[in-house]
């Protein structure tokens, strides 16, 4: 195949390939601290325990709902730890306002016992954790679990079913 006639190919390929998931945030940036409106008020944490602000575009043909949650891999619990769930996100939906109220969609109960936002609240002493926001694009306009489901199988449910998936680490430490 002559080089001219791959380029030609390759530009092709390219204008029809679909955007993929991104997550942005005006709160929060990839790999940096947060702020401590966003950490945790109680358990010791004396933040604000405001959610940030989140945008997403580029979803998936597809796409009938969308799902949020938070979670810190460095917990010190050996499965780490559930900030915030929140699931049935019209396919309309592409931002959260900072300090979010959900009024279409479900939170689910997250390690703190319940629903809604947890922010960040690492142990003192115990190093920089990473909070992953994810926001995950679903075939379902509905996923029918109870508000007081674990988390692990929130997580699990979205990771089986899920069309795509963005991440945006940001990082906090006490």
């Amino acid at each position: 195949m002559k080089l001219k006639t791959l380029i030609i190919l390759m530009a092709a390929a390219a204008s029809f390939s679909s955007q993929a998931l991104e997550l942005k945030s005006k709160d929060i940036h990839e790999g940096q601290l947060m702020n401590s409106q966003f950490e945790f008020s109680g358990m010791g944490c004396d933040g604000g325990n405001v959610s940030p602000e989140l945008t997403w575009s580029g979803a998936p043909e597809g796409t009938k709902s969308f799902a949020i949650t938070v979670f810190d891999p460095d917990a010190p619990t050996g499965s780490g730890w559930w900030h915030w769930s929140v699931l049935n996100l019209p396919a309309t939906t592409q931002h959260l306002a900072r300090g979010a109220k959900i009024t279409k969609g479900l939170e689910t109960r997250t390690d703190f016992g319940k629903p809604g936002f947890g922010g960040a609240c690492p142990p003192k002493g115990d190093g920089m954790h990473r909070y992953q926001f994810t926001v995950w694009a679903l075939p379902q306009a509905k996923i029918d679990l109870p508000a007081d489901i674990s988390p692990a199988v929130v997580g699990f449910t979205l990771n089986s079913m899920a069309l795509d998936k963005a991440v945006l680490t940001a990082t906090f430490v006490r």
